[in-house]
């Protein structure tokens, strides 16, 4: 930018000019700083533009292009961010960062850009469409990052003719399809294997969108596949040119004889001549011979027993109602069980209670008495404690003699403790039997005048 400094400089040392020298002049010099301004305060153009390669119509399992040009009137000071795409019965694999610079001129001015480009497969015959896509990006000079969208796009996808709705089709410029055996040893005997490895390579096809072969069962042979190896091709630059896919499986021989690996067929449309084609890879056949030493680590005869015919579960009509039952019976318990849990914790409170009750009444303190008359010295704590239980108060003389004997002997003047101690075991029933008819006449008769309270008994 010129300053007004160098626009004067060229007047230096020159005479002044004259008053209509200055109305010509000073309308330039603003007109030149306005100009200035105005160009430093423009923000960058900022335009997305997007193809589509077919235009139109596509076949279904075919390559279609969608380009996608970032362009800017300055210059870019770092990636776009791209946006994500997904379309509904299609398989897109996004650009992978690798671009084309572009040059263009729109609407008179020079724009320089990126083209960027996501490959599609469509996999059903319908209609496609491509929303509008936002790109992100600082352009130099850009005081922020700045966005735009491209416009919306739409295309059709159609069947191959050959092919029937909803059957995998292959669409490629060129195919390669081939095979590799590898034997664990030679010659081949029972108990070895060999491994067969099919390479597909289709050229302008996506490497997901590759069928998988058929490498199924065959008599005679254990079957062990591996994962298939799928990776794209490309031309050493960068520039996406294929897809390709291995698939590999080892079989086991475990009889002896005879063996076939059968053909392997795939059916493609060629792009480049528009028309059905069919690829084989041939059969393999080999023989393998008896081993003795061989011993399998299942016994495949026993395999083949259970999984015969003459083996097969049968279950009568009376053993389907009995497992129907059965079922009933479990989830019925299965939903009882918060109301069985609830019973389980009521009748242990019962048993509970009914214990503490025992242990509280008069019989379990009389089954105490014989065990504290044996001891050494004779307690009659039990004996008490029935007699409170039984409700008799203190008045021990109602149980009879022998009772009143044994008291007489144990506190009286002259104790005879041992002989009235056997005496008093010896009536222990007839004490109980008339403790019992006593407890009758009690809950018959009349209260008494002066009754004992239970806080005075021992």
């Amino acid at each position: 930018m010129i300053s007004l400094k160098d626009r004067v400089a060229p007047f230096a040392g020159k005479p002044a000019p004259t008053g209509d020298m200055r109305r010509t002049l000073l309308p330039c010099l603003l007109l030149t700083l306005l100009i200035s301004t105005t160009t430093l305060a423009a923000e960058p153009d900022l335009r997305i533009q997007a193809s589509l390669q077919p235009a139109d119509t596509a076949m279904v399992g075919s390559l279609v292009e969608l380009h996608l040009d970032v362009l800017t009137d300055t210059w870019f000071t770092s990636a776009p961010t791209l946006p994500g795409l997904k379309l509904p019965g299609a398989l897109v694999m996004p650009s992978d960062g690798h671009a084309e610079h572009l040059n263009q001129t729109l609407d008179g001015k020079s724009f320089n850009g990126m083209r960027y480009t996501f490959l599609i497969t469509p996999n059903l015959a319908q209609a496609f469409d491509i929303p509008p896509l936002t790109v992100r990006v600082t352009p130099g000079q850009a005081t922020t990052e700045l966005s735009a969208q491209s416009q919306p796009l739409h295309f059709t996808a159609t069947q191959p003719p050959g092919f029937q709705p909803g059957e995998p089709v292959l669409v490629a410029q060129k195919l390669r399809f081939s095979q590799k055996i590898v034997n664990s040893t030679s010659p081949l005997k029972v108990g070895d294997s060999l491994t067969r490895e099919v390479t597909l390579q289709a050229d302008g096809a996506l490497a997901m969108s590759l069928p998988t072969p058929s490498l199924g069962d065959v008599s005679g042979l254990s079957r062990y596949p591996k994962s298939p190896q799928i990776s794209n091709l490309d031309d050493g630059r960068g520039h996406f040119t294929g897809g390709q896919r291995i698939d590999s499986v080892t079989y086991r021989i475990d009889t002896q004889g005879q063996h076939s690996l059968p053909a392997i067929e795939l059916k493609w449309w060629d792009a480049s001549s528009q028309q059905t084609r069919t690829a084989q890879v041939p059969a393999v056949s080999f023989d393998a011979a008896a081993n003795s030493a061989y011993k399998p680590v299942f016994s495949i005869s026993e395999d083949l027993k259970k999984l015969g015919q003459s083996h097969r579960l049968h279950l009568s009509g009376f053993a389907l109602g009995l497992l129907a039952l059965l079922s009933a019976v479990v989830l019925l318990a299965w939903f009882a069980r918060p109301y069985m849990h609830r019973a389980h914790l009521a009748w242990q409170a019962r048993r509970r209670t009914r214990h503490a009750a025992w242990l509280q009444s008069p019989d379990y303190a009389w089954r105490q008495i014989p065990a504290q008359l044996d001891g050494q010295p004779p307690q009659l704590g039990a004996l008490y404690l029935w007699t409170r239980r039984s409700r008799n108060g203190l008045k021990l003389t109602g149980f009879g003699p022998r009772l009143q004997a044994f008291l007489r002997a144990c506190y009286g003047r002259q104790p005879t403790k041992d002989q009235a101690l056997h005496q008093l075991k010896e009536s222990l029933t007839t004490l109980h039997s008339q403790a019992g008819h006593e407890q009758e006449s009690l809950a018959t008769a009349l209260r008494p005048l002066n009754p004992v309270h239970e806080k005075d008994f021992p």
